[in-house]
């Protein structure tokens, strides 16, 4: 029996990368799990890997007409919602003298708000002694260059999770934030131009990480199913780093 047996799950941002690898592993522990992203191709291929077990919707988490549309599909289904994985965020490279209007309000819009509107209109279906899960970055610590603004929204992330948990105490609903170092996925390639800067940045990377290299999504899902279960029942409010020792060493 899996560590989540007859649970319900959601996935934001669940098409690939780190929200793909987490479906899939809190799929099998025995959650049935949505989950939700703005292209369904994605999607349809992350259901095709997972399986019966999951359930897509697509949607925006910045539109809030898009989340009431998820929530009532996971409503229909009767279950309530024991994991939610606010995994979904955006990233992108710009200098303070770079920074416009449009990057700004995008990477607050779905970074910072749109993870605030997807716990709170789950709140009515989170089901007592539930699971959130925030997907937090090693940014917060660093002060990277041309990363001020996500890391700003992922500093506003960390904050919340601490409010939220002690708001939601008394339900026994626990949340916390996964800080996960650089770790190979799509949207860390997408960060670069091209294929050959893309590869470059991963190198770049991987020789600040003590252990050497770039995290896995597996890696990083195996937290998420750790933060996810009962094995963590008296962690709250807390950020599990899975980043290689970058922020510990």
């Amino acid at each position: 029996m899996g560590l989540l047996e007859g649970k319900t799950a959601l996935v934001t941002g669940g098409g690939s990368g780190i929200g793909l690898a987490s479906a899939v592993r809190l799929a099998a522990e025995g959650a049935h799990v949505f989950i939700t992203g703005r292209r369904m191709t994605e999607l349809d291929a992350a259901v095709k890997v997972i399986g019966s077990a999951a359930t897509a919707v697509i949607g925006d988490i910045s539109n809030l007409a898009d989340l009431d549309r998820l929530y009532e599909t996971i409503r229909s289904r009767g279950r309530g919602l024991d994991v939610l994985f606010a995994n979904a965020s955006v990233a992108e490279f710009m200098t303070l003298e770079q920074v416009t209007e449009e990057h700004f309000d995008t990477l607050f819009g779905i970074n910072a708000r749109g993870t605030l509107f997807t716990v709170q209109k789950a709140l009515p279906l989170l089901n007592d002694g539930a699971s959130v899960i925030l997907n937090g970055s090693t940014n917060v610590d660093v002060g990277a260059e041309a990363f001020g603004v996500y890391a700003a929204t992922k500093a506003a992330t960390r904050s919340f999770a601490r409010t939220w948990a002690n708001e939601l105490k008394g339900r026994g609903i626990r949340v916390n934030t996964i800080t996960p170092g650089p770790t190979d996925t799509p949207g860390l390639s997408g960060l670069a131009p091209d294929p050959e800067q893309a590869t470059g940045l991963r190198q770049q990377l991987a020789t600040q990480v003590p252990l050497g290299r770039l995290g896995r999504p597996e890696e990083i899902a195996a937290a998420v199913a750790f933060l996810a279960s009962e094995q963590s029942s008296f962690i709250t409010g807390s950020s599990l780093y899975v980043d290689g020792g970058l922020n510990q060493i």
